[in-house]
């Protein structure tokens, strides 16, 4: 069985943001490895990661995810590197595209090809982080310095200022088959929500292998890290620990984009939970969320998530310890759920 790091992922906020500092200060304390923090259209997820490096001591600060779409390349990497030295290099980037719902419904920007995109943008980011040279890119998606018909005519190449750390980790947030091999070619490591450790070999392992053998250089599963964000319920009643992740996942697998375009629902359906995908997303789309969440297979949920008494979680590890993850993000973290974790593993 492999070592599991453990890891808080603290989301984004509602209407007002509440950081739950105590529990973030007990991880650290504990020897958690990182804290995450996500953003969708409210609160981002890098000022909050600022105020907690000020506040903790050892714990990694990890975005899961800052939206590209929402920043250039450039702005990115300028905000990794002063995170990394304000916190003493303990800044970890996790990045993704998002869905095309945030994209141009709230950033206004067209979805296009993520795949070309996302390729380019980190290799833009690792440029900057390198600092070898002043920054020239001419891509598809990303001119550096900018020479369209309507440019000034004035940008010139320039060298980031601050000096970054040029092996500062990037995580690619992935579901789709496609992306999933990107991030194993180009990330230092993956961030993918709703994994199965039971289903690691026939949904995610052959494109884990191709984009290593993309990469070159003997990239492999040993020095990639596996950070899944896993809900973890802990309680005497099974039933009412499963109650607990359903809506969340009738959320995402029945709401979270379109019919016909919804990775968390094609992930289900790769799970082999196809049937119920489709009756979890008819309910959602048509308004009967109650249904929705009823629709949601006990299997389903204990192929993502961790629930129950003590003891049957430690028996559930065993699935995750014996798979490629090598960081285990609690979702949703609150102290029980914290320490029955810190005392399986750590």
């Amino acid at each position: 069985m492999s070592p599991l790091r453990l890891g808080l992922n603290i989301g984004y906020s509602g209407a007002q943001i509440e950081l739950p500092i105590d529990l973030i200060q007990e991880a650290d304390r504990l020897g958690f490895y990182a804290v995450w923090t996500a953003e969708s259209y409210g609160s981002d997820a890098v000022t909050p990661l600022a105020w907690l490096g000020a506040l903790t001591q050892r714990i990694h600060l990890g975005t899961a995810i800052m939206q590209m779409p929402g920043r250039t390349p450039a702005n990115t990497a300028m905000t990794a590197i002063t995170l990394d030295q304000l916190s003493g290099g303990r800044m970890l980037l996790g990045l993704g595209l998002s869905g095309p719902q945030v994209v141009e419904g709230w950033h206004g920007e067209a979805y296009g090809k993520p795949l070309g995109k996302t390729r380019e943008y980190i290799a833009i980011v690792r440029t900057i982080l390198a600092r070898q040279q002043p920054l020239v890119h001419q891509g598809v998606h990303y001119q550096v310095p900018y020479a369209g018909p309507d440019a000034s005519g004035l940008g010139k190449p320039l060298k980031s200022i601050i000096h970054g750390r040029a092996d500062l980790p990037i995580y690619l947030a992935a579901i789709g088959p496609k992306n999933v091999e990107l991030a194993a070619e180009i990330a230092d490591g993956w961030l993918p929500v709703f994994f199965s450790p039971a289903h690691y070999d026939a949904v995610y392992k052959d494109q884990i292998e191709a984009g290593f053998a993309k990469a070159g250089g003997g990239k492999g599963i040993a020095h990639f890290d596996i950070a899944a964000t896993v809900p973890v319920v802990v309680g005497d009643d099974v039933e009412a620990c499963r109650a607990a992740v359903k809506p969340f996942l009738a959320l995402y697998v029945g709401g979270m984009g379109a019919k016909g375009k919804n990775f968390y629902h094609d992930l289900a359906c790769r799970y082999g939970f196809e049937a119920a995908a489709d009756a979890i997303q008819e309910a959602y789309l048509a308004g009967r969320k109650v249904d929705a969440i009823l629709a949601v297979p006990d299997e389903l949920v204990d192929a993502v998530a961790l629930c129950g008494p003590k003891a049957r979680i430690a028996e559930r590890l065993a699935l995750w310890q014996d798979s490629p993850v090598t960081t285990l993000n609690i979702a949703d973290p609150n102290p029980l759920n914290v320490r029955v974790m810190a005392e399986l593993l750590l």
